[in-house]
């Protein structure tokens, strides 16, 4: 298979306009666009009945402790692990195509509804965790949200997209589902995957 993410070039920085949090000089950070970017695939196996999308950061920090905190950094060798940022499942195999925009577009405080969407299943993104404990903010994230990495972290994050063409209709995935439950339903069905692999960072002494 073969994916282009409009506006991503692989391994080059990604857009503020696909960004859940842009850089700020006041605040570290304020809120972006968190437009979801165009999906576009092509050579799409046979015997195909649906794709599954996912993007995700391999780069979260493991502990949270000094995550955004002032005078302090999250430092490089501290170890990392997945933080979800969009899932959808059951997006039909007639499909070829995401729009940008079409699951996303702005922040929604508390969150987009998991579930039927616009284009197949949406599951819950890791933001639903990560905001937990703040009162304006809390809730369900379902659907795609963009980078957000910490502003004070040594290092620059990774973000896959990826598209998985399967050999089923549907990975009979509901309520609020997440990576982890999307991850293990795949297995053993994936006919073909293809990624794309942007860049995103808040700390302005690497951008």
């Amino acid at each position: 298979m073969k994916l282009q993410v409009k506006g991503i070039t692989d391994g080059q920085p990604i857009p503020e306009t696909f960004a859940f949090g842009v850089y700020s000089e006041e605040d570290h950070m304020s809120f972006g666009p968190n437009r979801n970017p165009e999906m576009e695939w092509s050579d799409t196996p046979a015997g195909t009945k649906s794709f599954v999308v996912i993007m995700f950061d391999p780069d979260v920090p493991s502990k949270a402790d000094d995550v955004n905190q002032e005078d302090k950094v999250v430092p490089k060798d501290l170890p990392r692990v997945d933080f979800f940022h969009w899932l959808l499942v059951d997006v039909p195999a007639d499909m070829s195509r995401i729009p940008e925009g079409t699951d996303s577009d702005g922040v929604i405080p508390k969150g987009k509804s998991p579930g039927a969407g616009p284009i197949g299943v949406r599951g819950v993104n890791t933001f639903t965790h990560f905001l937990a404990g703040n009162p304006d903010m809390a809730g369900t994230y379902g659907g795609y949200d963009g980078p957000c990495p910490p502003w004070n972290d040594e290092i620059v994050h990774r973000y896959h997209y990826e598209i998985h063409a399967l050999d089923v209709e549907t990975l009979n995935l509901d309520g609020e589902f997440e990576g982890d439950a999307v991850r293990e339903a795949m297995q053993g069905h994936v006919l073909a995957s293809a990624r794309v692999t942007g860049t995103y960072t808040l700390n302005p002494s690497l951008r």
